[in-house]
Parts: structure tokens; C-alpha cells; sequence
């Protein structure tokens, strides 16, 4: 899962990063919401006040998260794009790199 993480903020970048904080912070709202309007949860967020108890909730989703990420953050980069009007990079107008030669394989 690490590997294509990696590999989506390589090709989403901000995106990717954007979403996923966005999530991140959205979730420990919200269980921070639940809790304070008396949600009561057991375990080792029993015992906490609603911030700690939020966040360890909060850390419990995080593979949650991580694949809501790898799933909409490709929509998300497109629907970003369309909304500013940028056209989704095409692989084979990208320019070589320099000192290389396009006909040869580096």
C-alpha cells in the first residue's frame, strides 16, 4: 500500500495531500463531534478527554482513509483540472530531458 501511495503523490502531488489532510481533519471533527455530544467509547479512548479520544479513533480509521485516498484522489485531480481549466498532461508531449537525445533509450 506504501508503494502506491507513493506513486499517487508522484503522478496527484497536492491533490493527493490536500485530500487526504482534508479527511484526516473532517474525521477527527467529526469523532470529536460524536463524543462531545455523548458518544461513549470503550477501550483504550475510554479514558481520555474528547481530543485524545477523537484522535486515537481518528488514527483507528486511518487505513480507512488511506484507501478512500488512493480511490478518489484520481477524480478528484480531474475534476480539479476541469474546474480550472487545464488540460490532464498527455506522457507523449512531455519534453525529454535535457542532454538526452528523444530518439535513444536512457
Amino acid at each position: 500500500m506504501q508503494a502506491k501511495l507513493k506513486a499517487l503523490l508522484a503522478e496527484h502531488g497536492r491533490v493527493a495531500v490536500i485530500l487526504y489532510f482534508t479527511l484526516f481533519f473532517l474525521t477527527w471533527g467529526g469523532f470529536a463531534l460524536a463524543i462531545s455530544t455523548g458518544f461513549q467509547p470503550e477501550g483504550a479512548a475510554a479514558g481520555a478527554g474528547v481530543t485524545t479520544a477523537s484522535y486515537i479513533a481518528t488514527k483507528l480509521t486511518q487505513p480507512l482513509r488511506v484507501g478512500v485516498t488512493l480511490a478518489v484522489t484520481p477524480f478528484a485531480t480531474r475534476l480539479w483540472q476541469r474546474v480550472r481549466g487545464v488540460k490532464p498532461a498527455n506522457p507523449a508531449e512531455v519534453l525529454p530531458q535535457a542532454g538526452v537525445d528523444p530518439g535513444q533509450s536512457p
